[in-house]
C-alpha cells in the first residue's frame, strides 16, 4: 500500500520513527545494512502522491470502486463514456472549428429540412399561385438571418466568456431580462430536443410504418444514445456527430446545384402526389406574416455558438466567429436553394410527403441519391438535439456560476462535460416525448417562440450597450442591432398570435415559472451567503461534547460506539429505548456488569412503540438541562457485506440520521460495523442480540 524512498541516517534519528505527515506522506526508520545502521524511509500512500506542502494529487486508480458490485459498474460507465479525464486535458477537450460546426450548428442545419415547407404550407391555403411569394420570404428570412449573425458575432467579441443571450440581456437590460431569455433558451433547448429527435423517427416510421406503434419507445431510445454520446465529452461527440452533419450538407449542396442545372436545361419535370386543396384564405398581410415567421424556424439554433464560445480552442472568440460565419453560410445558402427548387418546382406541400423529398424525387428520381437524402435528413433531424445538449449544458452551468441554478450544474462530469446538465435535459426531453405521445404535431406548436424572445432581449441588449460604451463604430451597430430587434419582437408577437391555442401559452406560462424559480435559488443562495451565527462553538476550547448513544443491547456494534463515545467525550449516556421493561432490566444489569461508572444508562419507556419521537424528546430535555453542552448522537450502524442484506434489517440508524439532520446544533456521527463474510467472524458474531440502530 505504499511507495518508498530511502535516505541515510544514523541511529540518532530514530526517534522520527513513524513521524507521519497529513498529506500521506511519513517518515520511518528501519534497519540498515550494517549493525547499528538504520535508514529514514519516506513512504507515500498508492492512492495519491505529493505534490507540495500540504497538497496531495490522487491517482486516477482512485476515480471509482475497483472490485465487487462497484467496480463493475465503474466498469460499464467507462465503457458507455470512456476513462476519466483530468482536469488539465480541459484545453485539449475543446473544439476545432471543423467539429464545432457540426456540434453547435447541427440544429440550424437541420431546420433546413422543414422551414421552406414551413412557408409553402401556410401559402398554400391561398392557392398554388401563391406559392411564388416563398422565394421573396425565404430572401426576407435569410436578410434577418445574417442581422442576427452579425449581431451574435459582435455579442462574442463584446462577451467571449459566453452566455449569449442571457449575459447580454443580463448585463444591458437588468436581472429579469437576463432570467427571462435564459428561461426562454432553456424552454426552446428542451423542445429542440423533443420536436428534433420526434421528426427524426418520424421520418424513420415514414419508411417503415410497422415502427409506428414504437415512436415514443424510439424516441426515448434515440434521447439515451445521444446523451451518452454527449456524456463521452465535447471532442468525442464532436467526431462522432461531425460525420452525419457533413454528410448531409455535402449531399443536399449536390442536391441543389444538380436541380438548378437541370431546371436551367429544363429538364425536370414534377407530378405532385396529391391535388393541391381548394383556397380557404385570401392574401393579406396577417398571412404573409405568419409565413414568415413560420419560416423563421430555420432560425432555430443559430445562438448556440456564441452560448458555447469557451468550447472552442485558443483563440476562442475568434473561432467561434469564423464558425459562426460559416453555419450562416451553410444555412443561407442551403435554405434558399430548397426554396429556390421549390418555387420553380411549384412543390404543393402535403402532409404524405415531406418537400425535400418531393425536390429529391423529381430531381434525381427515386434511385439511390434519393434514398441518400432521405436518410441524411431523418440521421441530421435526429442529431438536431445535439446542439441543445452542448448549449443548454453550458447555459445552466453559467446561471449556476451566477447562483440562478443548483451549483450542481457548474460542475463537471468524468470526461469534461456538464453532466448534469446533459441528464437534466434528457431527462426533460424524455417527458415531454412521453407527454405529447411523440407527435410533432403537437410539440411544434410550442417551438421557436422561446428562442426569438431571447433572440429580442440580446438585439435590445446589444443596443444599449452600443449607447453605453459608444465605441468605434457604434452608430452602425446600432442601426444594426436595432433593426435585428424590431423584426425579431414582430416575429415573436406574430408567433405569440398565431400559435398561442397550438401551445405557445405553455411556453408563456412556463417562463414565468422558470424566472421565479431562478430568483428563489438565487435567494438561498444568498441566504446561505449571510449566514454568521453558529449553531455550534467554532473555539475549541468553549466545545463541552455531552455524548448520546442509542443502544438496541450490549453488542460488538454498540460497544464500539461506546467506546468511541468515551474517547472523545467524559460525559456519555446510554440510551435504550423499549417497550419490553424486563427485556430492559437484563440490559441494564449487563451495563452494569460491561460497562464501567463513567457513563450511564438510560431507559425510556415506549408503550406505543415509538422509537425516533422518545430519543428526541430526550435530546430536547437534555438541551433545555445543559444549554452550553454541544449534543453528539454516536450511532451504532451494521453495514451489509452485499446490497441486498440491507432489506434484511430495519435501517434504524438511516432514519435517526435523517431525523437528527434538521435539529440545529446536534452533532451526529456514525460507528459502522461492517458484516464479515469469513466463517470465523460468522460464528463469533452467532450469539449476537440484533441492535437498534441496525
Amino acid at each position: 500500500m505504499t511507495d518508498h524512498k530511502l535516505e541515510g541516517t544514523s541511529e540518532d534519528s530514530a526517534s522520527s520513527s513513524s513521524r507521519r505527515r497529513p498529506d500521506l506522506e511519513w517518515h520511518e526508520v528501519v534497519p540498515g545494512q550494517k549493525p547499528g545502521d538504520s535508514l529514514v524511509r519516506i513512504a507515500r500512500h498508492r492512492s495519491s502522491r505529493r505534490s507540495g506542502p500540504g497538497f496531495v494529487v490522487v491517482r486516477p486508480e482512485t476515480s471509482g470502486p475497483q472490485h465487487g458490485v462497484g467496480g463493475l459498474l465503474t466498469h460499464i460507465k467507462h465503457i458507455l463514456i470512456g476513462a476519466p479525464l483530468a482536469t488539465a486535458a480541459a484545453p485539449h477537450e475543446r473544439l476545432n472549428k471543423t467539429r464545432a460546426l457540426a456540434v453547435f450548428s447541427s440544429d440550424a442545419v437541420s431546420s433546413v429540412a422543414y422551414a421552406t415547407e414551413e412557408v409553402m404550407k401556410v401559402l398554400i391555403l391561398v392557392g398554388v399561385g401563391a406559392l411564388y411569394l416563398t422565394l421573396p420570404i425565404s430572401l426576407f428570412i435569410a436578410f434577418l438571418l445574417m442581422i442576427v449573425v452579425t449581431s451574435y458575432r459582435q455579442t462574442i467579441l463584446a462577451y467571449p466568456s459566453g452566455g449569449g443571450s442571457y449575459i447580454v440581456s443580463s448585463d444591458n437590460l437588468g436581472t429579469i431580462p437576463g432570467l427571462v431569455a435564459a428561461a426562454a433558451l432553456m424552454i426552446d433547448y428542451t423542445l429542440t430536443v423533443a420536436v428534433s429527435i420526434a421528426a427524426g423517427v418520424a421520418a424513420i416510421t415514414s419508411a417503415f410504418p410497422s415502427l409506428i406503434k414504437d415512436s415514443v419507445l424510439l424516441c426515448v431510445v434515440a434521447i439515451i444514445l445521444v446523451t451518452i454520446g454527449n456524456l463521452r465529452g465535447l471532442r468525442e461527440s464532436g467526431t462522432i456527430f461531425a460525420i452525419p452533419t457533413y454528410v448531409f450538407i455535402i449531399s443536399l449542396y449536390g442536391l441543389v446545384i444538380y436541380g438548378v442545372i437541370r431546371i436551367a436545361m429544363g429538364g425536370v419535370s414534377y407530378i405532385p402526389a396529391i391535388p393541391p386543396p381548394a383556397p380557404s384564405r385570401t392574401l393579406d398581410l396577417f398571412l404573409l406574416l405568419t409565413a414568415f415567421a413560420q419560416g423563421c424556424t430555420a432560425m432555430t439554433g443559430v445562438e448556440a455558438i456564441s452560448n458555447g464560445v469557451p468550447a472552442f480552442k485558443e483563440p476562442s472568440p475568434k473561432n467561434a466567429r469564423t464558425t459562426m460565419l460559416w453555419m450562416a453560410f451553410v444555412l443561407a445558402t442551403l435554405f434558399l436553394g430548397v426554396s429556390v427548387l421549390g418555387t420553380h418546382l411549384s412543390i404543393i406541400p402535403n402532409g404524405q410527403e415531406t418537400v425535400i423529398s418531393q425536390i429529391a424525387r423529381s430531381v434525381t428520381g427515386r434511385g439511390p441519391y434519393y434514398y441518400l437524402i432521405q436518410f441524411s435528413t431523418a440521421v441530421i433531424l435526429l442529431l438536431a438535439a445535439n446542439t441543445s445538449f452542448n448549449g443548454f449544458p453550458l447555459l445552466v452551468s453559467i446561471l449556476a456560476r451566477d447562483g440562478y441554478m443548483p451549483h450542481q450544474f457548474s460542475f463537471r462530469g468524468d470526461r469534461l462535460a456538464y453532466s448534469n446538465g446533459i441528464m437534466a435535459l434528457a431527462l426533460m426531453a424524455i417527458i415531454l416525448i412521453v407527454i405529447f405521445a411523440g407527435s410533432v404535431d403537437a410539440l411544434i406548436g410550442l417551438y421557436a417562440i422561446g428562442v426569438f424572445i431571447s433572440f429580442t432581449l440580446s438585439q435590445t441588449g446589444m443596443v444599449r450597450h452600443w449607447l453605453r460604451l459608444r465605441g468605434p463604430n457604434w452608430r452602425r451597430s446600432v442601426v444594426v442591432n436595432g433593426l435585428g430587434a424590431i423584426l425579431t419582437a414582430i416575429v415573436t408577437v406574430v408567433i405569440g398570435l398565431t400559435k398561442f391555442h397550438e401551445g405557445v401559452w405553455i411556453v408563456l406560462v412556463l417562463i414565468p415559472l422558470l424566472v421565479a424559480m431562478c430568483l428563489l435559488i438565487k435567494g438561498h443562495y444568498r441566504l446561505v451567503a449571510t449566514q454568521t451565527a453558529a449553531e455550534t462553538p467554532v473555539d475549541p476550547a468553549q466545545v463541552s461534547l455531552r455524548v448520546v448513544v442509542p443502544i438496541g443491547s450490549l453488542n460488538l456494534p454498540a460497544r464500539q460506539a461506546l467506546a468511541f463515545a468515551r474517547a472523545v467525550s467524559g460525559t456519555v449516556t446510554g440510551i435504550h429505548v423499549t417497550d419490553d421493561l424486563d427485556a430492559a432490566k437484563d440490559l441494564q444489569r449487563d451495563w452494569g456488569e460491561k460497562i464501567n461508572g463513567q457513563s450511564q444508562l438510560v431507559i425510556i419507556e415506549s408503550p406505543y412503540r415509538s422509537l425516533v419521537g422518545p430519543l428526541l424528546a430526550y435530546l430536547d430535555t437534555v438541551h433545555e438541562n445543559h444549554p452550553g453542552d454541544t449534543i453528539m448522537v454516536v450511532l451504532p450502524e451494521f453495514v451489509p457485506s452485499r446490497w441486498w442484506e440491507h432489506l434484511l434489517h430495519n435501517q434504524t440508524a438511516l432514519l435517526l440520521k435523517a431525523s437528527l439532520l434538521f435539529r440545529p446544533g446536534v452533532i451526529v456521527a456514525s460507528v459502522p460495523y461492517h458484516i464479515q463474510r469469513d466463517k470465523g467472524a460468522l460464528a463469533a458474531t452467532t450469539d449476537q442480540r440484533p441492535v437498534a440502530s441496525e
